[in-house]
């Protein structure tokens, strides 16, 4: 017979598998609750509408999970949260308390082909600040982002956060006399900067129908070094030199585009330096009118979404993944035969009110030497032996599983300090 596979794209998570994922989301949980973040969630399918002309167009035609409900109403599994966040801040914004700090941590999904860095089912942390239309807000969030990495135990060698504005490129496209209608088009050539060399992106930016001159002008700012003429780019580094060594985490890069249509100004990606992923960490940026777009009233925001599969792919290929142990136990009271199960329930019993890890070996057949090499392999730390001739005298063997010492103490004498 046949095992029955997973969908493609998606995950099995072993219990080997689940301290990276807990580890993982305590960093998520420290760095947002070091910043006066909340946490949320909402539902993992929403109606299309909510992402229709919101999101990236690439994404709602080629790489979402769509599907209809009964009453033929279209549906979708989220490709982000942010649209998610909009309409709940949008269906209840005269009651919140701005500034809104808020963060998630959940599943979201993207028909994408799978490959190193890249699944169809992953995690994500969601989470912005709205109510500041500021480059306070923006700096915090760049901060933030490199305050992560920073826990993770990535430098600023390794990875780097590239920065851009989209409303300094809006600027520029109506200096060279290009229509501002043509913005997003060109923003969506641009996020392919990095893939594509020069004389493609001219090429696809000739097919927009501009002059030789304005699509010069375009890779000209491609390949600018300086954004001092950018008041809101200066402002945003110049708050951010108040962070400190996170600032070193956070450069100028024009090509930074990114691809949702709601992005207003700031626009930031974050990529490794090391050469080792071929595609950005994650993104993030400004986005100044998405809950009025969603219904509601206009609160501008900033936020960022990393996933769990680039970092970890990251991480492991740089060996920055803790060792881990899937079993939190720290003691196995074993069972001698039937005549001693009673008693090795109530011992793990009387230990777990202690608040002490405790398994206890589910079957009276099994040797005693078995169960000590399960408890080895597991790393608990103590071995706990409750035989006749123990439960006669009213003793337990405890056998130190780290020091390999092995001492006999009176049940009266047993405390939690012993397992310290």
């Amino acid at each position: 017979m046949t095992i029955i596979s997973s969908v493609k794209g998606t995950r099995d998570f072993y219990p080997a598998d689940m301290p990276f994922r807990n580890w993982f989301l305590e960093k998520i949980k420290d760095v947002s609750a070091r910043y006066g973040y909340e946490e949320f969630d909402g539902p993992s399918i929403e109606y299309l509408d909510l992402y229709s002309d919101k999101s990236s167009a690439e994404i709602l035609s080629e790489q979402s999970f769509l599907l209809n409900d009964r009453d033929g109403k279209k549906l979708i599994l989220r490709p982000e949260v942010t649209p998610t966040m909009a309409r709940m801040v949008a269906a209840r914004s005269t009651q919140l308390t701005q500034p809104i700090r808020w963060w998630s941590f959940g599943r979201a999904w993207r028909y994408e082909k799978p490959q190193k860095g890249r699944t169809r089912e992953f995690f994500q942390w969601e989470i912005n600040l709205l109510g500041p239309e500021s480059p306070v807000a923006d700096a915090e969030m760049l901060a933030l982002a490199a305050d992560f990495f920073r826990a993770l135990g990535l430098t600023s060698d390794e990875v780097v956060i590239k920065v851009s504005d989209r409303s300094y490129f809006e600027q520029y496209l109506l200096q060279n006399d290009i229509s501002k209608d043509l913005k997003m088009p060109i923003l969506r050539i641009i996020d392919k900067a990095d893939k594509l060399p020069r004389v493609e992106i001219f090429s696809l930016l000739n097919e927009l129908n501009l002059t030789k001159v304005q699509s010069n002008a375009v890779i000209e700012f491609l390949d600018k070094k300086d954004f001092s003429d950018s008041s809101w780019l200066s402002q945003v580094f110049g708050y951010l030199e108040n962070y400190g060594e996170l600032a070193k985490y956070v450069v100028f890069d024009p090509t930074i585009a990114r691809g949702f249509d709601y992005y207003t100004r700031t626009v930031f990606e974050a990529w490794d330096k090391t050469g080792n992923l071929n595609r950005a960490l994650f993104g993030g940026g400004r986005f100044d009118n998405l809950t009025e777009k969603v219904g509601g009233a206009r609160v501008p925001g900033v936020g960022m979404a990393p996933g769990d599969v680039p970092i970890e792919a990251l991480l492991s290929v740089l060996g920055k993944i803790p060792q881990f142990s899937p079993n939190s136990s720290k003691v196995l009271v074993s069972v001698f035969d039937e005549s001693t199960i009673d008693a090795s329930l109530s011992l793990a019993t009387k230990l777990r009110e202690w608040s002490i890890d405790v398994m206890c070996w589910p079957d009276t057949t099994t040797k005693l030497d078995k169960q000590l090499k399960v408890a080895i392999s597991k790393n608990i730390s103590y071995f706990i032996i409750l035989g006749p001739d123990e439960i006669k005298d009213n003793l337990i063997t405890i056998k130190n599983l780290q020091t390999r010492e092995q001492s006999s103490i009176a049940q009266s004498n047993l405390s939690s300090k012993l397992f310290d």
